[in-house]
């Protein structure tokens, strides 16, 4: 089973990213929602068509067209330039895994407007980087007026600017009226570490706003799931990922899904981006929450393997790629 046609609308910033890497090498190029698009592409083999709604400097615009136009299914109806506004970000890591992030642009905020021309679409993936990218209104008018899967990256509302333009993490307080709008919430360890806040925080009353613990996972999942997500699947850096989901008897199940080996990693700017369009494509492929988080982590490895648009393998590889480190696929019917 080789081709696989849906419509999958991709919502976020398409930043400037000026990118010191752990080796110290610095790369300038666009980033984020252009991740997801290129690794949806590379799996939909030319099928079904993707629709990325973002708000881009005017500057930008030929570029990020031109960048998206090599893809022949992208629709170009959601790049927008009308406000003139769009993402820069300047980013050093410190490590593989650690960055210092500055944002000095700022795009528009996707509004319930933006996104009706898409709202026959199969997935919604949606990977903000800040808070006020996409908004608690827009996903629930996308609940309320399409039957599509909607999946969040929580990295936007747990990341926050100051007044100079640094990024840092904040807690995700009104966390709960969002949930009814997500079908899958995928996020890291720092970013679960924003979402979850029984009370008492901390003996003190103040949260410390480290990652969370894996054995606090398990509690933050169920109720989660109990607030309107089907999945919630958290990454775990070179361990992998964790997914949760709800059995037919309303039991929380658990399971660990192992990484995929990457020998060198070149740049890891865009992976998350990157397991976000794998298990969107892989949940609609299969409508299995592990097998998504499979395809999530396959895309993720391919993404830290080099710096351009050209690390990502067709369908077929990928799903050879797949079966060698999980086992046969099986498709939904």
């Amino acid at each position: 089973m080789s081709e696989f046609s849906a419509t999958v609308a991709v919502l976020g910033p398409i930043p400037y990213d000026r990118i010191t890497t752990h080796r110290g090498d610095v790369i300038e190029k666009y980033g984020c929602v252009l991740y997801t698009v290129a690794a949806l592409a590379s799996l939909m083999n030319g099928k079904g068509r993707i629709c990325p709604i973002v708000h881009v400097r005017r500057k930008d615009e030929e570029a990020i067209r031109r960048e998206l136009s090599q893809f022949p299914n992208v629709d170009l109806t959601g790049v927008r330039a009308t406000t003139g506004r769009g993402d820069v970000v300047e980013l050093e890591y410190i490590d593989q895994n650690k960055r210092i992030e500055r944002q000095t642009g700022f795009m528009s905020q996707i509004v319930p407007e933006d996104v009706e021309f898409a709202l026959d679409a199969d997935a919604f993936v949606c990977v903000p980087i800040t808070d006020y990218q996409v908004s608690e209104s827009t996903l629930a008018h996308i609940k309320a007026h399409s039957s599509a899967a909607i999946l969040l990256d929580a990295h936007g509302p747990t990341n926050t600017l100051t007044k100079g333009g640094t990024r840092h993490h904040r807690l995700w307080i009104d966390r709960d009226s969002w949930l009814p709008h997500i079908d899958i919430l995928k996020m890291n360890l720092e970013e679960a570490g924003c979402s979850w806040f029984p009370s008492p925080l901390s003996p003190t009353g103040i949260t410390t706003g480290a990652p969370l613990r894996m054995a606090e996972l398990p509690a933050f999942a169920n109720h989660c799931l109990h607030r309107g997500v089907k999945c919630v699947c958290v990454t775990l850096d070179e361990h992998g990922c964790a997914v949760y989901y709800l059995d037919a008897a309303g039991r929380l199940c658990e399971e660990f899904v192992d990484r995929l080996q990457v020998d060198h990693v070149i740049d890891t700017t865009g992976c998350g981006d990157s397991f976000a369009a794998g298990m969107g494509f892989g949940y609609l492929r299969h409508q299995d929450f592990v097998r998504a988080a499979q395809y999530g982590n396959a895309m993720g490895a391919q993404r830290c393997s080099g710096t351009d648009l050209s690390v990502y393998l067709s369908l077929a590889q990928t799903e050879q790629q797949l079966a060698e480190a999980y086992g046969q696929l099986e498709y939904a019917v």
